[in-house]
């Protein structure tokens, strides 16, 4: 490769995960667990009770978000300027109209304006898809790792030790058995020296 060939190389891209937590900001939004996703062609949001509203001329939405999987009482209402409704053809084949938001995704390294489909996920796996337009002269996706762009999860790493700490004790079953004896042992000890305190004195 000549010195002009290497110089007309388009930039390194750093790489995100398959899997990552992202923010954002404008939405109040600390946290989301997202599937970056090469496949789909936008990125889409978890949104529930949405409504459409007017604010000095402009329509706006208003809906709620439940950032976290594992829980549905936990939400965030929030709202953002109604960019567009579209169609948008889902995993399954089916053709629904989804109101478009723009708004700031944030990693640890990055943030960015992408625009989100508003929809009902929850029968996915992810809160938030991100799509390849989000993406796209902006990342590689390394389709073997999970959080490049942002930290795991804390639940995980306990999680992870809660089941080391249950293997240990399960695969050291004579530990406890021979710590029993040795209390056990140890009382009969005191019995006998009690036994001899009451003999000597008669």
């Amino acid at each position: 490769m000549t010195t002009e060939e290497s110089s007309k190389s388009p930039p390194a891209l750093p790489l995100i995960g398959w899997r990552e937590r992202l923010s954002l900001p404008d939405l109040s939004v600390r946290s989301v667990k997202a599937k970056i996703d090469t496949g789909a062609r936008s990125s889409a949001l978890h949104a529930e009770d949405i409504e459409f509203f007017e604010r000095d001329g402009q329509a706006f939405v208003r809906f709620k978000v439940h950032p976290s999987q594992s829980s549905q009482t936990k939400f965030i209402t929030t709202e953002a300027k109604l960019l567009d409704i579209r169609p948008v053809k889902s995993s399954s084949g089916q053709s629904e109209s989804r109101p478009v938001i723009e708004t700031t995704v944030s990693t640890k390294y990055q943030q960015w304006p992408v625009e989100l489909t508003l929809t009902n996920r929850d029968l996915m796996g992810f809160r938030m898809l991100l799509g390849r337009q989000a993406i796209r002269r902006r990342f590689l996706v390394d389709s073997g790792q999970s959080y490049l762009q942002t930290d795991a999860p804390k639940h995980k790493l306990k999680t992870k030790k809660k089941r080391l700490n249950q293997n240990r004790s399960q695969s050291c079953p004579q530990k406890n058995i021979k710590t029993k004896k040795k209390i056990k042992h140890g009382n009969s000890n005191l019995v006998e020296k009690f036994r001899t305190l009451f003999n000597s004195s008669d």
